[in-house]
């Protein structure tokens, strides 16, 4: 997506603080941990991006998907909307906005109701309990709760202009943009910039391919200790990774996590 990030409302109303983000989620974090909500955070993130793969959608949709989950979860309890319905929804958005195309209402039931089978019933023993009328009822509390604000700028376009004058680019670029994709299980997207996202990614790149452009990254126009920060976030996440055991810890902290009063009537 072109245009100016600096006049979007991805910057103007979409770039939170720390301090934003434990004080919208206070009521969640009464009943979970950070790390808890964090680990429930990436469970549903795999879940968009396996129905997104299922569904042969980007890795843009795919992205744009997992921020409007994080962003109404940032406005909304885990017990507002069941996140099992809204991990789809913003799938099903996020494919029109990101001029994908309009995924079929049966294809989506039908994708929704595989994925839960085959990928995650460990988690979701039952069978995927909602039906299309759910899902664009959700979908119209996703957009009123995001103001319509559904323009989104990811850090794979900075990412691909930085390195485009690069050597070696065609040893970096793919691990730089593994990490990218790996950066959406944080809260990265919510905290900073695009471009700094990226930057933080290509740095860490850098280190695990062992390509040295310290000379580069010192010449940049660019707070260092925001890049450092991102890179924090991240390290901190494959940190979470190397321990967690999805399979084992998420039917525990899907059961404790706050839920809506009412479930779906078939």
């Amino acid at each position: 997506m072109a245009g100016n990030f600096w006049q979007s409302s991805h910057f103007q109303q979409w770039l939170l603080t720390r301090q934003d983000l434990c004080r919208e989620r206070h009521q969640d974090l009464q009943i979970l941990t950070d790390e808890e909500y964090l680990k429930l955070m990436i469970f549903f993130a795999n879940m968009i991006q396996a129905l997104g793969e299922q569904l042969k959608v980007k890795q843009q949709v795919v992205a744009t998907a997992i921020v409007y989950f994080k962003r109404f979860y940032v406005r909304n309890s885990l017990k507002c909307i069941d996140p099992l319905l809204m991990a789809p929804t913003c799938v099903f958005l996020a494919s029109k906005v990101e001029e994908f195309g309009v995924i079929s209402n049966n294809r989506l039931i039908s994708t929704c109701q595989t994925v839960v089978k085959n990928k995650f019933s460990f988690a979701y023993p039952q069978e995927f309990p909602y039906r299309i009328n759910h899902v664009l009822e959700c979908e119209f509390y996703l957009l009123e709760m995001m103001d319509c604000c559904l323009v989104l700028y990811h850090p794979y376009r900075p990412l691909l202009q930085y390195v485009q004058d690069w050597n070696n680019k065609e040893t970096i670029l793919p691990t730089a943009w593994n990490v990218v994709n790996d950066s959406y299980r944080t809260d990265v997207c919510l905290l900073y910039a695009p471009h700094q996202i990226a930057l933080a990614c290509l740095h860490m790149a850098c280190v695990i391919t062992q390509r040295d452009y310290k000379q580069w990254f010192a010449e940049l126009n660019t707070d260092l200790d925001k890049i450092l920060e991102i890179t924090r976030h991240i390290l901190n996440l494959y940190d979470l990774w190397k321990n967690f055991d999805e399979k084992k810890e998420i039917p525990g902290l899907l059961a404790k996590m706050p839920k809506p009063k009412s479930q779906p009537s078939r």
